[in-house]
């Protein structure tokens, strides 16, 4: 049975940073792509970030520059580093991703941006 527990998540000043994880059960995350999304209240769930299983990253134009995805095999988790964070920032994230034919994701973990 493949899970995913996010956390990490909290309440951050503007500017500030977090690290999010993202334990894995039931698969090996090093094996596929792997993904963070974010919701915010009332939008569409949206792409992050995402790894694929030689290294290679992905960041949406939102967050280049400022987000560092990784992942540690030994511990089959994956992270997401986010610095200068900004209130437009402000979500519930989420790791996804699509094995076997199935669309798996996390519970989510709130990071909320403010002052």
């Amino acid at each position: 049975q493949v899970q995913f527990v996010e956390s990490g998540g909290g309440l951050v000043q503007p500017g500030g940073s977090l690290r999010l994880s993202c334990a894995a059960s039931g698969m090996m995350l090093s094996s596929v792509t792997m993904a963070w999304y974010r919701q915010a209240p009332g939008n569409q769930r949206d792409m992050v970030a995402h790894i694929g299983s030689s290294g290679s990253t992905y960041y949406s134009n939102s967050v280049k520059g400022r987000f560092i995805i990784s992942r540690d095999s030994a511990k089959n988790t994956m992270y997401l580093q986010m610095n200068s964070l900004k209130p437009e920032d402000t979500a519930i994230y989420y790791c996804n991703t699509y094995f076997r034919g199935n669309n798996y994701w996390g519970r989510g973990t709130q990071v909320t941006v403010s002052s």
